[in-house]
């Protein structure tokens, strides 16, 4: 038995030396390859060819099927991240009008400090009205009053035609079908002595012409110098709106039927078709039935009842209108 089993020993190590003399025979450079060698080498190279560009092309497609799912992935994401952009965007266009026009607003109540300003918001405007009224979000509650005056910071707009708790209604000058005219003076320049004088004319806006966008100012006194591009505001002669108020300018003139007065059409300065925010003006005083000036109460944005201003005094030269009816 211990022969055999030296026996198998000296088999495997004679096989293990003939192994390493093979592989260092075999692993030097050598110009010719021996026949075994280029047997197994085209066996194994022909087997390659045969699966690797299968291999190679189902290893694309799940390469290019998760680079699109990735681009996909991105691109949702670039999408939304577009609409949201686009989305502040127009937020901050928002902002920044709703800032210049409080701004204008803020200059308004500055350069007309005598009066009481309440700014309101437009909730409601009809399109079948469009050129007739409006609607407003402040009412009783916060001190608004019939035939108040309403403005923007380009111009007068109206008067307040009814009033509600929470809102109030409001009449615009453009309503073809007014009844309620405004007093209203043309800021005249001339020159006299060598020094610029300024002088009033007044008369009555009492229609508007819908076709050409224009206001009409009657009972201008005839023989006074109307000349376009002068600036046209409140009188305050009326009683009820307060004066100084811009309204817009001269663009033309003419006699009227009978030759007696002059009529002139004015151009507003508001623009009547982007109205968002308005203020409404309280003047500090009014007509009495007697003709007397009667200190209105005038109230703050909380209601709280405060003591009007001094009003302004009309200029001496100013020439008085002929005819009447106007606020």
């Amino acid at each position: 038995m211990s022969f055999f089993g030296n026996k198998r020993l000296i088999v495997v190590l004679i096989g293990l030396v003939l192994l390493i003399s093979l592989v260092g025979y075999t692993s030097r450079e050598r110009a010719n390859l021996t026949w075994p060698e280029m047997f197994l080498k085209d066996t194994v190279s022909v087997l390659q060819s045969i699966f690797y560009r299968p291999a190679q092309v189902v290893s694309g497609l799940f390469k290019d099927i998760g680079d699109a799912y990735n681009v996909y992935q991105e691109n949702r994401v670039l999408k939304a991240n577009l609409d949201q952009l686009a989305q502040v965007t127009d937020e901050l266009e928002a902002t920044k009008a709703e800032n210049q026009r409080l701004r204008a607003a803020l200059d308004v109540k500055n350069t007309q400090s005598s009066y009481q300003f309440r700014v309101a918001e437009v909730i409601a405007r009809n399109s079948d009205n469009w050129n007739n009224v409006l609607t407003i979000d402040k009412g009783q509650k916060d001190g608004i009053k019939k035939d108040m005056a309403v403005i923007t910071p380009k111009g007068l707009i109206g008067r307040v035609q009814s009033v509600a708790n929470f809102s109030a209604t409001v009449e615009l000058l453009t309503n073809v079908e007014n009844s309620n005219h405004v007093s209203a003076r043309i800021l005249a320049k001339q020159i006299a002595n060598g020094k610029i004088v300024y002088s009033y004319i007044n008369g009555v806006i009492e229609e508007y012409d819908p076709r050409n966008r224009l206001l009409i100012m009657r009972k201008i006194p005839w023989g006074q110098k109307v000349e376009q591009n002068q600036s046209v505001v409140t009188s305050g002669m009326g009683g009820v709106i307060p004066e100084n108020l811009s309204i817009g300018k001269v663009v033309s003139v003419q006699a009227d039927d009978y030759g007696l007065t002059q009529t002139a059409y004015i151009q507003p300065n508001a623009d009547f078709n982007e109205i968002d925010e308005v203020m409404v003006v309280e003047r500090a005083y009014t007509l009495s039935p007697n003709g007397d000036l009667v200190p209105t109460t005038q109230t703050n944005n909380s209601g709280t009842p405060v003591t009007p201003q001094t009003k302004s005094v009309t200029p001496a030269n100013s020439v008085p209108a002929t005819g009447g009816g106007g606020q």
